[in-house]
């Protein structure tokens, strides 16, 4: 059975990563909070940021601006998306 986690995006009981994303405390919180199913779109979104704005996981200043940006969108805050990307209507 997979382990259930109260996700802070989705204010529900859902299936929860199976190890932390990220080192140290940063990947501890989201391993606690955050289900498999907010990190998965979370992750298409930053692929869509990087491709987008050129980002560079070399520079730190990127990386910074990712992590804002995924803080922002697992908290629910609104958050940069690509331009031109219209999500699609379910």
């Amino acid at each position: 059975m997979a382990r259930m986690v109260h996700c802070k995006k989705y204010d529900k009981e859902l299936p929860g990563l199976t190890v932390p994303p990220y080192p140290g405390t940063k990947g501890q919180e989201i391993y606690e909070s955050v289900s498999q199913q907010a990190w998965s779109e979370w992750q298409t979104q930053q692929t869509m940021l990087i491709n987008e704005n050129h980002l560079s996981m070399a520079v730190a200043e990127d990386r910074k601006y990712l992590q804002d940006e995924m803080d922002k969108f697992l908290n629910n805050q609104e958050y940069h998306h690509a331009a031109g990307y219209v999500p699609i209507e379910k």
